[in-house]
């Protein structure tokens, strides 16, 4: 991490150091960084969620059209307020139907993860351009900006929502029972099965938990940008897995912590802020992403073989 920020640093020597750009990526951060999580904790299961930014953009929406409705200027500050969290609750109900219905097609029916999470997201996509029709929902009460813009104590607050989830994440997959088994699970499905772990259980609570991550980033997202649309985050999805793998969480489930994405997050934040200051195209950064997904992906099948054939026993006359 040190040495990309030096090398950022050096490339933009007069504005990468500034407080404002340290700021900003404050700001930018938390939202890609739930997403991450979101896909992280699905990969660890051995699975993945293809339907986060779907899930993201859906929860968002319906926050919105609540707020829209019901938290209008007519109404008092203290019925705004009531307003505001039953939009984020009706937010968050939506992301957790989601991952509880990804969940369900993948544990009950047996439809593999890739699958089922791609026909959610379809699914979830279309559902999100019918009920918007394709236009930007806004016109919030100004209260609701602070989470995704207010600062607390010098630390934006987005940032402060991100740090909790990543402790809480943290917790559950170190310190608790279902953390250990969606480790197991990843790990060895069938052993996971005949220790008496319910890994349909397992699984149904990991993409709950996705699902939930997801809510909170559309939160974010939302009240950040002071509107809701169907096509917001569309280029995360790929940024998740890519940081999901140089976390050092395994695509085969198993392996990987929340320090490890955290520390990914930041690097990719950094050479994100770099690259837009020395006024890299989006487009460019975006397929770069992909080469570093390839290349980290190549580089973690190479040691797999290598350390493979270092344990092969060595053949006697």
């Amino acid at each position: 991490m040190i040495t990309v920020l030096m090398i950022m640093s050096a490339l933009n020597p007069t504005k990468f150091m500034k407080l404002v750009n340290f700021q900003s990526m404050a700001f930018q951060m938390p939202e890609l960084g739930l997403l991450s999580m979101a896909m992280m904790i699905t990969m660890l299961s051995g699975g993945i969620n293809l339907s986060i930014i779907a899930s993201s953009n859906l929860s968002g929406i319906i926050t919105a059209l609540v707020l829209i409705q019901y938290a209008t200027p007519r109404a008092g500050s203290v019925e705004v307020a009531l307003f505001i969290l039953i939009a984020i609750a009706a937010g968050f109900a939506v992301s957790i139907v989601i991952g509880l219905a990804n969940g369900l097609l993948i544990a009950r029916v047996g439809v593999s993860p890739i699958l089922a999470t791609l026909g959610m997201m379809t699914f979830v996509n279309g559902l999100t351009i019918v009920t918007t029709r394709g236009y930007t929902l806004s016109g919030f009460p100004p209260s609701i900006a602070f989470i995704g813009n207010g600062i607390i104590a010098g630390i934006p607050m987005p940032l402060l929502i991100f740090i909790v989830c990543a402790l809480l994440l943290s917790l559950v997959l170190n310190r608790m029972a279902l953390g250990f088994n969606i480790y197991m699970t990843g790990s060895n499905w069938i052993a996971t099965l005949f220790s008496g772990v319910n890994n349909a259980a397992v699984l149904i609570k990991t993409y709950l938990i996705s699902g939930l991550l997801a809510g909170v980033s559309s939160l974010i997202m939302i009240s950040r940008f002071n509107s809701a649309k169907s096509g917001y985050g569309e280029g995360y999805l790929l940024i998740t897995i890519l940081a999901a793998v140089l976390g050092g969480t395994s695509t085969t489930g198993g392996f990987g912590k929340v320090s490890g994405l955290v520390l990914a997050l930041i690097i990719l934040q950094i050479i994100s802020s770099g690259l837009n200051l020395m006024g890299v195209s989006a487009f460019f950064t975006l397929s770069m992403w992909g080469v570093i997904i390839i290349l980290v992906m190549a580089a973690n099948f190479i040691s797999a073989k290598y350390q493979l054939r270092q344990r092969k026993p060595i053949k006697t006359v």
